[in-house]
């Protein structure tokens, strides 16, 4: 009773209603939820730093930014859901958060959109070497199986394309990158989405601000052949896999294009299934190769372009515990 006398006395103020309905409609940094409102960010961060402490909001630090969004769990979650469907019968002032929220979004889009065509031109060079994206795609879908995703974390989320591919079987999906500017084109494109259950973080994928068994489906999309070790990568995403639940890998097949070492930061051309396997074999993960789609036009020659393979690994399920039979007499 406590608890919830807390609850709402955080949430039973006018400009924090304004907040919590605000982001409903998905994360928020404090200086654009200033914006939306119209006051000073010192004033809307004392509102937030209420909200927080009462479990209604979730603070996320990014850089010289802080972030903030609803609640994912818990009692002030299930609160906050009540209050929120009563707010739907609000008026004009409602409406008025809402029109503003679309300016401050429309600038968000903007800023991303500057940054993609500032690096359009290596987004192009390295898409001639690609395979059908779709493809791709189509095989993690299809590797993911038919069980219910309650969190799907996916790790170095870049554009967030990944998110918003398996929103349709979440329940809840987040985003882990260390790049501020994929980031905005990630919120950009969530934004789209329109799904409050679905945001970023800036973060490190190898030491992940997560409890251990946590996710339903852990994804890595063309982000090892980044990284100095991607063993590390691998294991952390094992740490976060449920028992039952799935990792899936997608990253380039051996090739011969050391323009992308040279020129795009890639520390590696490209992994063996040998490699992947033993990596997560080396965590308890069961493993095993799904696909290899290959460049446009099917030539598995490596001039020709860069094929990508998929690999899935599973955390062993729980065993199920036996039903109590009466022992048996000794003879």
């Amino acid at each position: 009773m406590d608890l919830i006398v807390e609850i709402l006395k955080a949430a039973g103020e006018a400009t924090r209603l304004r907040i919590l309905a605000l982001l409903s409609h998905g994360e928020l940094a404090a200086g654009e939820l200033s914006l939306v409102l119209g006051q000073s960010q010192p004033r809307v961060s004392r509102h937030l730093k209420l909200l927080v402490e009462a479990g209604l909001v979730e603070r996320r630090p990014e850089g010289a930014w802080v972030f903030f969004k609803l609640a994912s769990t818990g009692t002030g979650s299930r609160v906050t859901s009540a209050i929120l469907a009563e707010l739907q019968h609000e008026g004009s002032a409602n409406q008025r958060d809402r029109e503003r929220l679309a300016q401050v979004r429309a600038t968000r889009d903007a800023q991303a959109q500057q940054y993609f065509e500032a690096a359009a031109g290596e987004w192009e060079t390295l898409r001639r070497l690609h395979q059908p994206e779709a493809a791709v795609e189509s095989v993690l879908l299809e590797a993911a199986g038919s069980a219910p995703i309650g969190l799907h974390l996916d790790l170095g989320s870049g554009t967030g394309r990944l998110l918003e591919l398996f929103a349709p079987k979440a329940a809840r999906g987040e985003g882990i990158d260390s790049n501020r500017k994929m980031l905005a084109l990630a919120r950009a494109r969530l934004d789209r989405l329109g799904n409050p259950n679905f945001s970023v973080r800036q973060a490190d994928i190898l030491s992940l601000p997560h409890d251990d068994q946590c996710a339903d489906l852990v994804t890595l999309h063309q982000v090892l052949h980044y990284l100095s070790e991607p063993a590390l990568a691998v294991s952390e995403a094992a740490r976060v896999l449920k028992p039952g639940g799935r990792l899936l890998i997608a990253d380039f097949a051996p090739h011969a294009f050391e323009e992308l070492r040279e020129q795009h930061a890639h520390r590696r051309l490209g992994f063996t299934s040998d490699e992947i396997r033993d990596w997560c074999e080396a965590n308890g993960l069961g493993w095993q190769e799904v696909a290899t789609v290959l460049p446009e036009g099917g030539n598995s020659d490596q001039t020709a372009g860069l094929a990508v393979t998929i690999w899935s690994a599973t955390r062993p399920a729980l065993p199920v515990p036996a039903e109590n039979t009466p022992s048996r007499s000794a003879a």
